[in-house]
Formats: structure tokens, C-alpha cells, sequence
């Protein structure tokens, strides 16, 4: 019984950790794939020029998705502390 409820609870949870996570973790793999696009037409090759456009857009998505990312995680918290009575018993 309860290892079932645990296991429940830790699928639970890293399916919201890969939902959180997940629109920062798409913008920064688009990011990367047009800038080595353009890296491979122009034939520059810089390592470093990835790093700031990702991070930019890394931060702001964040900044766009935070909102919907921080309701998800208050209601995943919500449900496990309405769900806590039948874990003590």
C-alpha cells in the first residue's frame, strides 16, 4: 500500500519536474540548433557565440513561462499536502 502511494507520488513528481522544466529546455535546443545553423553557413566557429543568445532566451522564457511554471508546482504542492493525511496512515 504504501509503496505504491510512494511510487505514485515520485512518478508524479518527475513528471513535474520534466514539465517545469521543459520550456526553457526547448528554447535553449532551438536556440542552439539555428545559431550552429548559422555557424555552419558562415562557417564561423566559435564556441562561445552559443552561449549568450541561449542564456538570454533561457532567462526569458523563464521570465514568460514562470508564472505558468510556478502555478504548476503550487498545485502539484497543493495535491500531495491534501493527499499527506492518507500517507500517515
Amino acid at each position: 500500500m504504501i509503496e505504491t502511494f510512494v511510487s505514485s507520488i515520485t512518478r508524479e513528481a518527475l513528471f513535474m519536474v520534466i514539465i517545469a522544466s521543459s520550456p526553457p529546455i526547448l528554447m535553449s535546443l532551438v536556440v542552439g540548433f539555428i545559431i550552429s545553423l548559422f555557424q555552419a553557413t558562415t562557417q564561423i566557429q566559435e564556441q562561445t557565440l552559443t552561449f549568450a543568445p541561449k542564456i538570454l532566451m533561457v532567462f526569458g522564457t523563464l521570465a514568460v513561462a514562470g508564472p505558468w511554471i510556478g502555478h504548476q508546482l503550487l498545485a502539484f504542492t497543493f495535491e500531495l499536502f491534501d493527499r499527506f493525511p492518507a500517507m500517515v496512515r
